[in-house]
C-alpha cells in the first residue's frame, strides 16, 4: 500500500524528524482524534522516523495511511516510558497495539442436567444447569478418559432421551443400563453419576485418596461390582492426569513460563502455568504487532497481568527476551489491601542454549519448559499461517523480484551429500506460502555419485526435473528457489535457457540470508522481519531437512545392507566373515583362491566362483567411477563454461539429451 495517498504524509513525517531525542510514549491518531496506536521509544525521534523510512511490513503501512497526527510525551528514562506506555494502552485500548485474544478454547467435560443424565466432551458453556468439569487442555487425553468411563459406567449414550419398548445394542453388550426401557431406577443410575462426579472433583491427591477410601469399603461390604468400577476410573483419570500434567517434583512452587514465536507482524504468545509442581495448562494468544521484538514481550505481559490476583511468585522467561524493564515493573507493583500479604513477583530470565551441558540442572529444567512454551508459540503461528495463506509474504515476493504474478507455486531445490557419496537432490513444492507435501520429490543423483560438485548436482536434478514438465506439457512453478549463491542460480538457469523455459530463479545464501537472481553483480539484502525472507527462509530449510533426510535413509541402507552378501555361496555367516577379514570388495579382489576356501571352510571350485564376482563387481565399480568423473571434466573443461552460469555446449547436451531420451524419472 503507498502510504502517499494520505494527505497527513508529509506532516506525519515532519513530525517525526521533529521530534526529541529523550526517551518517551507516541500516540497516533486517526482523523476523528481516535487513538489508534500506542508505543515507546529510547529515542523518540529515531523510533518516529524509522516509521517513515526502508521497507514496511502492511501494518506499519496501514497505520500511516489512517493517522492524522502524532502526539509525544517525553519521560526521564525508559522505564517511565513503559509505565506510561502500559497505562496509555489500558485507557484506550489502541487498535493497532495488542489486543489479546484467546487462541483457542479448551474442552470441558459436560454432565447434562436431566433425569438420567449423560457426560460428553463439549466446548461451549452454557448456563443450562448442567454440570461442566475442566477446561482440560489435552483434548485427545479426555476423549479417552470419556471413553474409559463408558467402559466402566453404564450410562446412556444417546443425545436425546427418549421412552423406548427395547433397549438398543449398548444394554446388550452391557455398556448402558437402558433407562429408557425402565431397566434401572432413577436412584440406581444416578450412584453412577456421583461417581463419576467425585472422581471429576478436581482436587487432586485429595480426590483419589476419598474415591481410594470409598473403594476399599465396598470392597470390606462385598459390594465387588462397585470397587471394580472406581479402581478403573481412578485408572482412567490418572491416565488423563499424566497425559495433561508435567509434574515437577523438585519445586512445588506456582510459577508462569512465557514464551512466543514471531513471523512478521503475526506474534503468538504462550504462557504455561505451573501450579503445585504441576502444568496445569496451556494459554496460547494470538497477537498483531508493529512493536520491536525486545518490546514485544513487555507489552503482552503488561496487557496479561492486569488483575494482580493472577500473578504467580516466580515468572520465567528466555535471556534472549529484553526484560530489564519488565523485572523492574513487577518488583514496584503496589500491592492493594486485597493483596497486601502477597509476596512480590520475580522475574526469572533462563539460559536457552542449544549446548544446556554447561547450564545447572535446574537452569536446564527450566530451559526444557521455555522451548516447549516456545513450539507450542510455533505450532500455533503455523497454523494461523496455514488459515490465511501467506499473502503479505507472496505480494511482497512479486514486487521485490519483479515477478509476473504472485508465486502461489515455489519449487525449492537443495542437495546433500557425505563426502560426495550418496548425492540427493530434493524438490519441495509450496503452494500459497505452505507446504504442499504431495508434490515433494526427490533425485537420486546420477552424474555426481562420488564426487563432489553442487554446480552439475544442480544441472542434473533441474534437467530431469523440467524436461519432464515440459515433456508431459504439466504447468510450471511461478518461482524456483535454489539453496545456494549465485554460482547454483546460474547452473539452473542455464538448463533452464536450453530448454526454452522462462521460469524466475532466486537463491538464498545461508551465510548472509542474501537473495540471488541470475547473473546479477550483487545480491539483495532484506530486512531480518522482511515477509519475503521468512517465506525464502522457510522454503529453503525445508529443502535442506527433506534432502538431508533422505541421504540419511541412503546411508543406513548402505550401511545395513552389505556388497558381499551378493556373492555366490555366500550367507550371513560368511558375509560377515569376509567384512571382517578384508573389508571391501577391491581387497577381496586382489586375493588368491585358496586363502578364501581356508577362509571360509569351501572347495576350490565354490572359493573360485567367490573370487570371480569379486573381481566382476570391483571392476563394476571402478568404471563407474571413471565414467562419472569423466562427465564432469568435459563439462567443467568446457571452453564455453564459466562460473557465471552461461550457456554452454555441456549444459545443451545435457538438456538435449534430457529432451531427446525423454528423461522424467525422478
Amino acid at each position: 500500500m503507498n502510504t502517499s495517498v494520505n494527505p497527513a504524509y508529509e506532516i506525519l513525517h515532519e513530525t517525526a524528524l521533529k521530534a526529541p531525542s529523550s526517551s518517551g510514549v507516541y500516540l497516533w491518531r486517526n482523523e476523528k482524534g481516535t487513538v489508534i496506536y500506542v508505543g515507546k521509544a529510547k529515542n523518540l525521534k529515531n523510533r518516529l522516523s524509522s516509521y517513515f523510512s526502508g521497507e514496511r511490513h502492511i501494518k506499519v503501512q496501514l497505520l500511516v495511511s489512517n493517522a492524522s497526527s502524532i502526539e509525544y510525551i517525553t519521560t526521564s528514562n525508559e522505564y517511565e516510558a513503559f509505565l506510561l506506555e502500559n497505562n496509555l494502552i489500558k485507557k484506550y485500548s489502541p487498535r493497532y497495539n495488542i489486543q489479546l485474544k484467546d487462541g483457542k478454547s479448551y474442552p470441558s467435560l459436560k454432565i447434562t442436567n436431566e433425569e438420567f443424565p449423560r457426560l460428553f466432551k463439549t466446548r461451549q458453556i452454557k448456563k443450562d444447569g448442567s454440570i461442566y468439569y475442566g477446561p482440560y487442555p489435552d483434548s485427545g487425553a479426555l476423549e479417552t478418559f470419556i471413553e474409559t468411563l463408558y467402559k466402566v459406567y453404564p450410562v446412556r449414550h444417546c443425545r436425546t432421551f427418549k421412552k423406548r419398548t427395547a433397549p438398543c445394542m449398548y444394554y446388550h453388550i452391557g455398556r448402558c443400563k437402558a433407562p429408557c426401557c425402565g431397566k434401572i431406577d432413577k436412584d440406581s443410575y444416578n450412584e453412577f453419576i456421583e461417581e463419576i462426579k467425585s472422581l471429576l472433583e478436581g482436587k487432586g491427591d485429595e480426590t483419589v485418596a476419598k474415591m481410594t477410601s470409598i473403594m476399599k469399603a465396598a470392597a470390606a461390604s462385598l459390594n465387588f461390582e462397585k470397587a471394580a468400577r472406581i479402581r478403573d476410573g481412578l485408572r482412567a483419570l490418572t491416565v488423563m492426569q499424566n497425559q495433561n500434567l508435567v509434574e515437577d517434583f523438585v519445586s512445588m512452587d506456582d510459577r508462569d513460563y512465557i514464551s512466543h514465536w514471531r513471523e512478521g507482524e503475526l506474534v503468538s504468545f504462550t504462557v504455561l502455568k505451573i501450579r503445585g509442581g504441576k502444568l496445569l495448562g496451556r494459554d496460547n494468544f494470538r497477537v498483531e504487532s508493529i512493536a520491536d521484538d525486545d518490546e514485544l514481550l513487555e507489552e503482552f505481559a503488561a496487557a496479561y497481568y492486569s488483575d494482580e490476583e493472577d500473578l504467580p511468585p516466580s515468572v520465567f522467561v528466555s535471556e534472549e527476551d529484553n526484560s530489564k524493564i519488565l523485572g523492574e515493573w513487577l518488583e514496584n507493583l503496589k500491592p492493594d489491601e486485597k493483596h497486601s500479604q502477597k509476596p512480590k513477583t520475580k522475574l526469572v530470565t533462563v539460559k536457552c542454549s542449544q549446548d544446556d551441558r554447561r547450564f545447572s540442572a535446574e537452569n536446564r529444567r527450566h530451559a526444557a519448559i521455555l522451548n516447549m512454551a516456545k513450539n507450542n508459540a510455533h505450532e500455533d503461528i503455523i497454523r494461523r499461517l496455514r488459515e490465511r495463506g501467506d499473502m503479505p509474504a507472496l505480494e511482497e515476493l512479486k514486487k521485490l523480484l519483479g515477478l509476473p504474478r504472485l508465486p502461489d507455486r515455489i519449487e525449492g531445490f537443495d542437495i546433500a551429500h557425505i563426502g560426495g557419496k550418496f548425492p540427493v537432490a530434493s524438490l519441495i513444492s509450496f503452494w500459497k506460502g505452505n507446504p504442499d507435501k504431495k508434490n515433494y520429490r526427490y533425485f537420486r543423483l546420477k552424474t555426481t555419485d562420488g564426487v563432489i560438485d553442487d554446480f552439475a548436482s544442480m544441472r542434473e536434478a533441474a534437467t530431469r526435473r523440467y524436461s519432464r514438465l515440459k515433456n508431459e506439457n504439466e504447468s510450471l512453478p511461478d518461482l524456483i528457489l535454489i539453496d545456494g549463491g549465485i554460482g547454483q542460480v546460474n547452473a539452473v538457469d542455464g538448463i533452464l535457457k536450453a530448454l526454452d523455459l522462462d521460469i524466475p530463479i532466486a537463491g538464498l545464501a545461508k551465510r548472509d540470508e542474501e537473495i540471488w537472481r541470475p547473473h546479477a553483480s550483487k545480491p539483495i539484502c532484506l530486512p531480518k522481519r522482511s515477509d519475503a525472507l521468512r517465506l525464502l527462509q522457510r522454503v529453503r530449510d525445508e529443502t535442506h531437512r527433506f534432502a538431508t533426510s533422505r541421504n540419511q535413509t541412503l546411508r543406513t541402507k548402505e550401511n545395513t545392507v552389505s556388497i558381499f552378501s551378493s556373492l555366490p555361496h555366500v550367507g550371513e555367516k560368511r558375509e560377515k566373515l569376509l567384512l571382517k577379514t578384508f573389508t571391501t570388495i577391491e581387497n577381496l579382489a586382489k586375493t588368491e583362491e585358496s586363502q578364501i576356501a581356508q577362509l571360509l571352510h569351501i572347495r576350490a571350485d565354490e572359493a573360485g566362483e567367490i573370487l570371480l564376482s569379486a573381481k566382476n563387481l570391483a571392476q563394476q565399480r571402478k568404471e563407474a567411477k571413471k565414467s562419472k568423473k569423466m562427465v564432469l571434466n568435459r563439462g567443467l573443461n568446457d571452453e564455453n563454461y564459466s562460473s557465471a552460469g552461461e550457456e554452454n555446449s555441456y549444459t545443451k547436451a545435457l538438456a538435449s539429451a534430457a529432451l531427446d531420451l525423454k528423461v522424467a524419472e525422478p
